[in-house]
């Protein structure tokens, strides 16, 4: 396997086995990467919430009270 057929990797780590155990990347790409996660983790939780009535602010302290 080459690191070619791979975006963003640098370097492939294979097993005795040459199954892929870690891949190298560049500090950038990486950070782009982690973004890209986490944008996408707020995307759904907006979405898992946007049917919901939202709270002021003495009505969400009430309710984190609660838990």
């Amino acid at each position: 396997m080459k690191a070619d057929n791979y975006p963003f990797a640098q370097e492939l780590i294979l097993d005795t086995d040459g199954h892929i155990r870690k891949v190298v990347i560049d500090f950038n790409d990486y950070q782009r990467l982690v973004e890209a996660i986490e944008d996408e983790g707020l995307v759904r939780a907006m979405m898992e919430v946007k049917d919901e009535t939202p709270l002021n602010l003495e009505a969400a302290l009430t309710e984190l009270e609660k838990q």
